[in-house]
This record gives C-alpha cells, structure tokens and sequence, in this order.
C-alpha cells in the first residue's frame, strides 16, 4: 500500500469548483497585488484569528522578519529562540545583524522550555520568539510573565499553528505582541506558492507593518522606513479565502487521525499511552501529547504534523520508506549544531532537542488519509520495531 506524507490533490479535487474561479477571477480583473481580495481575505482572518489587524506578506519567513523590524530590531540585539525549530525562526534574528540565543525545549511538547529562558536573558535581550511547533500551542503564560517582568516583545512563530487554541481559548497568534503566520502549500491552511500572515492587536504596530510590508511607504513614494517587499499577491489570498472556511474540518479530521493513530499504536502494545518520554520495554514508540494545565483544561492542538519518536529511527525510517510509507524529520539538525551558527558559540546544554533531532519521525496525517492506510502505517512501524 502507498501511503503519501501529503497528497494536496485530494484537497484540490474537493474544492476544484470554488478554486478554480476564484483564481479565474483574479485573472480576469488583473488585479495581482494587494488590492480587494487580500483586503478581503485580511477581514476574515481577523475574524477568524480573533485579532484587530492581519497583514498578508508573502511568506511565512517574511512575516517573521517584518515582526522583527517592527518592534525595531537592531544589529547586536539579542532575540530568544527554541534551538529546536524550522530555519526561519532564528534565520531572520541573523538577516538584521541580531543575535539568536538558544533555548532547549519541552520534551513533551517540542516547544520552547519556559523554565530555560530565564538564563539566557540579558541587558541586550529585546524579544522572545516562541515557536507553536507541529500544530500546538507553547506554553504562553509563562513566556508572557517573563517577557512582561523583563519588558521584551513577544513574536509568536504559528506557522504550523494557525486554528490552534490555548489552553484558555485565546487563539495562537493573538497572545504576544505580534503572531506570524505561514500559508506554505503542506500547511493546515496552505496556498497555491508561498504567502504568510502578521497579526497583533497593537494598532501603533499594524500601522508600522502595513508600512513596512511596501518597502516602508506612504503615500506612494515617500518613504517613512526603510521595510521591504513583502507584498502577498492577491491569487494567493483569493485561494486562502475558499478554504478558509474549511480549515476548522481539516484540522478536526487531523485530530480525528491523531487520535486513531494514538490507539492503534496502544493497542500494538508500542505504546503505553500518549505523552511518555522515556523508552522502556512498554514503550517503544513515544506518542506526541495535548499539553494539560492544572485545572484539566489542554491545548487545542491541530496536528500540522503527527510526531512519534523511536529508538534507532534512521533504521524505521528506511524500512517503513521501503513499503511505501511517506515520512519526514522535523528536524534532523537543531539551531546549536548548524554550521551557520557556529561561530555563536553557544554550547550544547540541549539535551531534549537533541534527543528529538535524533528520535522524531513524521508519520502522514493529512486529513483525506483513510483508516486503512492509518492502520498499515501501524503495522508496518510494528514490524520494524518489534525486531529491534
């Protein structure tokens, strides 16, 4: 059986029809940049984020930058990461002559270990970015304590988390000072190319932005910055607005595939339940978790990936490649081992995400998957286990 990573054809048929003319109508308008429909795809996700001002850019990495040049980032300023994330989030505190500083993560939860940023704060500390990494919320209240007490701004990377919930309800992306956004083609809600989204209740920071986002101009020809071209074209925001009103059935069917997957593996006798971090003879594959707070109330994770990690993963890998299971690493190499960032010197005291670039595995979860290909992923991962 063949079993994708992503098969985006069947998202396309399903709605062929709507994107068809939305595109065709763009088209026929000549209308490519900004414009009605990026203002009218803006409207709606504001409505649906639940913030007061969303800005289309033209990819989720340039999001990040705008955010950063917004808050004002400087040459020798000092910007916390996760050391365990997509290259954008500490790629972009490098293209301003900034300097990222690493933080190891959660083990449960692949996102930014709030109990690790403290250490790492200094005079020239100006920002946080914490990343919603795989679909799930970082663990905001602490990041938001300690952002406030040193009076840093707060970046939220949801590329992979747009539709995603906090523990409270607040959406990803409402939360810090600004959220950025990826709409990638393999993310929950993807386009046709490359486009992104910047967020923030800040109207100071909004106005900024929209500046920013046409090489810092306004009126036309009168330059107030400095910004860049990071215009999103107008046929990547007419397909966002068909399918932005299925995004919460894409990501409740992703749920829907977590979880069998989560029982599959249990019933297997892989896996003892989900969210354990240490492997032992009643837990050979370790199972991505929801993260609870005290009171029982968890995240609203989205899965924009299904995380497992296993011992000897290269060896699964291979084996599970060779039967026709689509697979990937996110990701093999952590921020403090990249050659780009050697010169930082800043040591490997991150014993998580080491232990997650080594271990983690990316099954299929897209939501057209079917229960049987679910189950042969199953089984095929017990196979190959099993003879470890």
């Amino acid at each position: 059986m063949n079993v994708p990573l992503l098969d985006l054809k069947l998202q396309y048929k399903s709605l062929k029809h709507d994107l068809d003319a939305a595109v065709q109508s763009v088209v026929e308008s000549q209308y490519f940049i900004l414009g009605p429909e990026v203002e009218k795809m803006e409207r709606a996700m504001n409505a649906y984020i639940g913030c007061k001002h969303s800005l289309g850019v033209s990819s989720g990495t340039d999001a990040l930058l705008l955010a950063l040049m917004a808050i004002g980032i400087e040459p020798g300023d000092e910007v916390i990461v996760p050391t365990y994330s997509f290259f954008a989030t500490a790629g972009v505190v490098s293209r301003l002559n900034a300097i990222p500083v690493f933080v190891d993560i959660d083990m449960l939860s692949y996102n930014i270990d709030p109990k690790k940023i403290l250490p790492k704060i200094t005079s020239k500390t100006k920002a946080i970015i914490p990343v919603h990494l795989y679909g799930q919320s970082a663990p905001m209240d602490e990041i938001m304590k300690i952002a406030q007490e040193h009076n840093l701004y707060v970046i939220e990377d949801g590329a992979q988390a747009i539709g995603a919930d906090y523990k409270d309800g607040r959406r990803t992306g409402t939360i810090g000072n600004i959220g950025c956004f990826s709409f990638f083609p393999s993310k929950n809600l993807g386009c046709f190319g490359d486009g992104g989204l910047v967020t923030t209740n800040d109207p100071v920071l909004a106005e900024k932005m929209k500046y920013l986002r046409v090489h810092g101009m306004n009126p036309k020809y009168y330059h107030k910055y400095i910004g860049g071209n990071f215009r999103i074209d107008a046929l990547q925001a007419a397909v966002l607005s068909v399918k932005l009103p299925h995004l919460d059935g894409w990501s409740a069917k992703r749920r829907e595939n977590a979880k069998l997957y989560t029982d599959l593996f249990i019933k297997s006798g892989l896996s003892e339940k989900p969210g354990m971090t240490v492997f032992n003879d009643k837990n050979k594959v370790l199972l991505p978790k929801a993260i609870y707070d005290e009171s029982g109330v968890h995240n609203y994770h989205i899965y924009n990936q299904f995380i497992i990690r296993v011992q000897h993963r290269d060896v699964v890998r291979k084996y599970i490649t060779e039967q026709g299971i689509g697979n990937d690493v996110y990701y093999p190499v952590s921020f403090h081992e990249q050659e780009c960032f050697r010169s930082l010197n800043q040591g490997n005291d991150y014993p998580s995400a080491n232990a997650a670039a080594r271990e983690s595995l990316a099954l299929p979860i897209f939501p057209e998957l079917t229960k049987e290909q679910i189950e042969y992923v199953v089984s095929t991962i017990n196979a190959v286990v099993q003879k470890q």
